[in-house]
């Protein structure tokens, strides 16, 4: 298998420049190419014809050639290549802009099957720039990749075509034959080969259930392997069950709902005992999270241990710490905060204090889990929104301790079925309710058309002293139409909002330049804050009422759930408006139940089942391997199937390190390495 792991410019045609095209979509190797599936299939197989094909729709029509126009030069550097098409009733007109090339492969009096989009004007059907193939060529079904610019389908189609003569010549199988007889599983070489160039729609179905079968599997075994790793260690420090976790839940400022409570006592009993705890805390926003990390972290001082929370931004750091504070401090339970924007004097001393033990929680960011870094005896280890943290990042502050009880949190409500996929190595907690007196946040979603009231809306609140958000999807502005959050900030400061200070927010800033800038916001200097999706996890700001959200139809519905939970934070009314031109029935009916439902993992099942896993989190935050083809809503037979032969595999080579697993172990570690790339 040694080419199949070279770097990818090992391939015909492939030199830096596309190398580097490659690597944008994440494909470094040949093997990457050949795991990078189609995301759909063009189906050439029943063509129909021209007078059937749906308007400004993409179509697939067979045609002969009857008559090649001449190059029609409408300005410098814009070519138009006219084809004359007759389905045998009606004629239609193929068009390529600026390809000779397209327009030369096609011979008058030969029939073609097109697929693209049709066009009706002036009496005329038109199709522009449609892939095509000869009508006798065989080919019933084409992939269609995922792209970047640059690349093109038909580039890839010819890169992979190489990497599956690599694979040939270098053919091996993972999967034991036991699994593949009793499962009707075809070969790993038939499915790479037929998921990509499909024989037929049969050959089709066969490579995707063996593949979708691989990954299921894999992501169970490799799930199993961590929580085999984690039952069979013991735990370093076994808590005394007797401490009073009364005296602190009676202390606090308001009463724990019943999730909350459940959930801590969750908590306190994994801590009792000798197995280390690994549990997900999982709660909607504002559903009291932080609350029951105190609790924790009581008992664990309580318990003469210490207890460290990471966070992954130093703003929300310092958010956790100012809150934890609160709520520990009364008891005498000595916090404190470390992070990358602490004097290197300061870090010195908190370091040296946290070795001697003289603090019992520690806050901070990854500065917590450097090599220099040490604790007494830490017991507790917590990470919060978890899913920004790769697998690693939390495995390097829980060896920190000598097997401490892990709890990690996250504010994203997951449907319990992908829930199970994901988080197969750790327990569940869920916070499935909220705390009395939470105000619900109003959305309306509507069109551009309103986009003045809006400002106006806007603009009220800010004169009344309130903040406001707005949300875009790109940084900078380049072949879309959607709203760019730099060009729009500029707009709005120099226009709309000139009177009122607006900031800018987005991924591409450093770690220090979004903590300044959400300091600002959070300390009122900044009025309205125009942002990316940067801040779909993020500080409180209790003052910011107003969330309004562009081309809202681009987001999914748990992510535009996120992120309105950014306003609604204080006592004060809050709103989000969803902005929308997209008028399918499908953006419709995704804008009416994020209007409708405020319920969190309401919300997350309705998205999962419009968007399936794949998508769910957008681009992967949540540290582990994503799902590549199967999707958790129609595959979840699969998923239990390969539960249990997980869980019998599991029982009979825990590390699989037998002959007959060997094969599986390079495919789980191969899996969850991507995952931390």
């Amino acid at each position: 298998m040694t080419n199949m792991f070279k770097p990818i410019k090992i391939l015909k045609g492939v030199a830096d420049k596309r190398a580097g095209l490659y690597e944008n979509l994440g494909i470094y190797t040949p093997f990457d190419l050949l795991h990078h599936f189609p995301r759909n299939y063009i189906d050439y197989e029943n063509p129909i014809s021209i007078n059937e094909a749906k308007i400004n729709e993409n179509n697939v029509v067979a045609g002969v050639v009857l008559k090649k126009a001449p190059e029609q030069r409408i300005r410098q550097g814009l070519s138009i290549y006219k084809v004359l098409v007759t389905d045998g009733i009606d004629n239609f007109y193929v068009v390529f802009y600026n390809n000779i090339y397209a327009q030369n492969a096609l011979n008058e009096g030969e029939e073609y099957v097109f697929y693209g989009k049709v066009t009706f004007s002036y009496s005329n059907y038109e199709m522009n720039s449609p892939q095509y193939i000869s009508r006798d060529s065989g080919i019933t079904l084409k992939p269609v990749y995922h792209l970047t610019a640059g690349l093109t389908n038909t580039m890839l189609c010819t890169n992979i075509r190489d990497c599956l003569k690599i694979f040939e010549s270098e053919s091996y199988e993972f999967m034991p034959e036991d699994i593949l007889r009793d499962n009707n599983l075809c070969s790993l070489e038939y499915a790479l080969k037929n998921i990509h160039f499909p024989s037929d729609k049969s050959a089709l179905e066969k490579a995707r259930k063996r593949l979708i079968f691989n990954e299921l599997l894999n992501l169970q075994l490799g799930m199993r392997m961590l929580r085999e790793r984690n039952a069979e260690s013991k735990a370093g420090f076994v808590m005394d069950s007797s401490v009073d976790i009364e005296k602190f839940l009676g202390d606090l400022p308001f009463k724990m709902t019943n999730a909350q409570r459940s959930a801590t006592l969750d908590i306190i009993g994994d801590m009792c005992r000798e197995r280390p705890m690994n549990r997900l805390l999982q709660g909607d926003v504002g559903s009291g999270k932080t609350a029951v990390a105190a609790a924790a972290c009581y008992f664990c001082a309580a318990n003469s241990c210490q207890a460290a929370l990471m966070a992954p931004t130093e703003i929300l750091a310092t958010q956790h710490y100012k809150t934890l504070s609160a709520f520990l401090v009364p008891f005498g339970i000595k916090v404190c905060l470390l992070t990358g924007s602490v004097s290197a004097k300061q870090k010195s001393n908190i370091k040296s204090d946290i070795a001697l033990g003289e603090y019992d929680v520690i806050v901070g960011t990854h500065a917590i889990i450097q090599k220099d870094t040490q604790f007494k005896n830490l017991a507790l280890v917590i990470t919060d929104e978890q899913h920004r943290f790769g697998v690693a990042q939390r495995n390097a502050l829980a060896v920190k301790g000598n097997s401490p009880h892990r709890l990690v949190m996250s504010a994203t409500p997951i449907p319990r079925t992908l829930a199970m996929m994901i988080y197969g190595d750790l327990d569940i907690s869920v916070i499935n309710e909220l705390p009395a007196g939470r105000i619900p946040i109003e959305t309306y979603a509507v069109t551009g058309g309103y986009r003045d009231r809006i400002y106006e809306f806007i603009r009220k609140h800010i004169n009344n002293g309130r903040q406001a958000y707005i949300v875009c999807t790109v940084i900078e502005q380049n072949e879309t139409d959607l709203k760019s959050a730099v060009e729009y900030k500029d707009k709005l400061s120099d226009t709309v909002f000139k009177e009122f200070n607006v900031g800018l927010l987005h991924g591409k800033m450093s770690a220090k330049e979004k903590d300044d800038i959400m300091n600002e916001f959070k300390e009122g200097r900044i009025d309205i804050m125009v942002s990316t999706t940067v801040i779909e996890v993020g500080v409180d700001v209790p003052n910011a009422v107003v969330m309004m959200i562009e081309d809202a139809d681009r987001f999914g519905l748990s992510q535009l759930h996120q992120l309105r939970g950014r306003v609604g934070r204080g006592r004060e009314k809050s709103y989000c408006v969803l902005v929308t031109e997209n008028h399918s029935q499908e953006a419709k009916k995704r804008m009416k139940i994020i209007s409708s439902l405020s319920d969190g993992f309401k919300i997350s099942e309705e998205d999962l089942k419009l968007r399936g896993p794949g998508d769910f989190f957008g681009h992967r935050q949540h540290g582990l391997p994503c799902l590549k083809i199967a999707d958790m809503t129609d595959d979840f037979e699969v998923f239990e199937r390969t539960r249990d032969i997980a869980h019998q595999i599991i029982s009979e080579d825990s590390r699989l390190i037998s002959p007959k697993y060997q094969g599986l172990r390079g495919e789980v570690q191969r899996l969850f390495a991507s995952a931390e790339e």
